[in-house]
């Protein structure tokens, strides 16, 4: 019996010794993360045309900065560059493409080292921040920061804090968590006879209900340095930056208390990046129980910026709490772009006779009265880009729709990108297919507009209809099915 049991012990040692030797030699072939962070400053110097209304804005003081956070990473084995991702999150409406093609040529010049294609330009979706796109409004030629001045400013700006958290990138960790806040309220209202309406009355008897899901999920990640100090974070909430939307003032909305919040908490030096979850049916406006909400934001002494940066703070503050302790520095980085070409949503004859008489009538808003210019200019371009639409279909019977998709992966956490006000139910639909951990759905990666569902569709109003939508429900099922199979191919990638 002691011989017997001493064989059975040398070969439990041996064992745990080859064992031991194998968990090594992981260790040791793992793929070693760099990080690195830097925070522009994207404020415009002087009064300048805002973004993400119907009329005309000019905006003479700034009431916050706004910014565009960064976070380079690259993954090393045996000393060699294995991937990388350069994500940046922007106080913007969204990202036009050609705004982001003069950020990555800026960016080629000052580090030619890094591949365009990994550098990925988010916006948070506040409508207090600059005109991107030309001819969209019409700016003062005079006493105004014109469309071009700023996008080359913004260009200037975005591609040194790149070239900057490029360099700074050093040896680290990265852990991931989950936390939960209610920020984002579902703004389409649903009534009898199945209609609905963005930002319609709850307070009715023909109140039915709010359309679709909420997502309060708050996800976040969390980078440090190699001696454990945390440089930087990104905070993933399913709501667009628009509580401040209709002032005319530069404010980056609720991102900034939020961003202040944090540093104040975690250190002043701390990057952190913003980035929307898929909501383009969601918004930060209350839609019912409005007295009782505002009387406790009142009891607290806080404006409603305060108080969602309130809610934010606290579930990120929970989940690092959490995961402060369970530090990834061998994870794998697997980064992949794909340019999808999702089916565009068909405008119908009668959606077409629609858009044509809308055009002539703010036309002839234009010239009957040039006090409206600004509001009727606006609203005829919206129209006059489904009249363009439908006479491509003409000769384009299948129009396509190019989206740039991004997928990275870090570790047990996947983040995704789509260029759309996404809305939400689609996220969701990623989310519970996806193989990660935690799943980072992030929208308006690009210009997109509104991308609803089916029965946003039916239901119709803004966000829902033609004119509001270049791509609609089958392509939002295309896009999450595309979504998901480049994660699932990541996944197996890193395997």
């Amino acid at each position: 019996m002691n011989g017997a049991g001493n064989s059975l012990r040398m070969v439990m040692a041996s064992a745990a010794c080859v064992l031991g030797v194998l968990a090594a030699c992981s260790a040791a072939g793992g793929d070693q993360l760099l990080v690195g962070a830097a925070c522009g400053d994207i404020t415009p110097a002087g009064p300048v045309a805002l973004c993400g209304q119907f009329h005309l804005r000019i905006a003479r003081k700034v009431e916050t900065p706004l910014a565009a956070n960064v976070i380079a990473l690259e993954s090393r084995r045996a000393g060699k560059a294995v991937d990388a991702a350069v994500m940046v999150a922007c106080d913007l409406v969204y990202v036009p493409a050609d705004v982001l093609a003069e950020v990555r040529r800026a960016v080629r010049k000052r580090a030619p080292e890094i591949d365009p294609m990994k550098i990925v330009l988010s916006a948070t979706h506040t409508h207090t921040a600059p005109v991107l796109l030309e001819g969209k409004y019409p700016v003062p030629k005079t006493g105004v920061m014109q469309v071009g001045e700023y996008r080359a400013f913004f260009a200037d700006r975005v591609a040194e804090a790149i070239a900057r958290a490029w360099k700074a990138r050093k040896p680290g960790s990265v852990t991931w968590g989950l936390g939960h806040a209610v920020v984002a309220y579902n703004r389409r209202a649903t009534y009898a006879g199945g209609r609905a309406q963005m930002y319609g009355r709850t307070n009715t008897a023909s109140f039915r209900g709010l359309e679709g899901y909420e997502d309060h999920d708050v996800n976040t990640l969390f980078f440090r340095d190699a001696r454990g100090k945390l440089i930087a974070m990104a905070v993933n909430v399913s709501c667009p930056a628009q509580e401040v939307e209709s002032r005319t003032a530069v404010n980056a909305d609720f991102w900034h208390p939020v961003r202040q919040a944090l540093r104040k908490q975690y250190g002043a030096e701390v990057c952190v990046l913003g980035w929307t979850g898929a909501a383009g049916d969601q918004s930060p406006h209350l839609m019912y129980r409005k007295a009782a909400d505002e009387r406790m934001r009142k009891l607290r002494g806080l404006t409603r910026v305060e108080e969602i940066a309130r809610r934010v703070v606290r579930a990120v503050d929970e989940a690092h709490q959490a995961v402060k302790n369970d530090r990834h520095a061998d994870v794998p980085l697997v980064h992949r772009v794909k340019t999808l070409r999702l089916p565009m949503r068909l405008v119908t004859e009668a959606e077409h006779a629609e858009a044509k008489a809308a055009v002539k009538r703010a036309a002839d808003q234009i010239a009957r009265d040039p006090r409206q210019a600004a509001r009727a200019h606006r609203r005829m371009r919206w129209y006059q880009v489904t009249v363009d639409r439908f006479e491509r279909q003409k000769t384009e019977p299948k129009p396509t729709c190019a989206m740039e998709l991004h997928v990275v992966r870090l570790g047990g956490a996947v983040v995704c990108t789509n260029a759309f006000e996404l809305f939400t139910d689609f996220g969701i639909r990623i989310k519970a297919r996806s193989p990660a951990t935690q799943t980072f759905v992030v929208q308006l990666a690009g210009a997109g507009t509104y991308l609803p569902t089916k029965r946003a569709v039916r239901g119709g109003h803004y966000s829902a209809v033609v004119h509001s939508s270049l791509v609609g429900p089958e392509g939002g099922q295309v896009l999450v099915d595309r979504t998901v199979d480049l994660i699932n191919a990541v996944w197996k990638d890193a395997r």
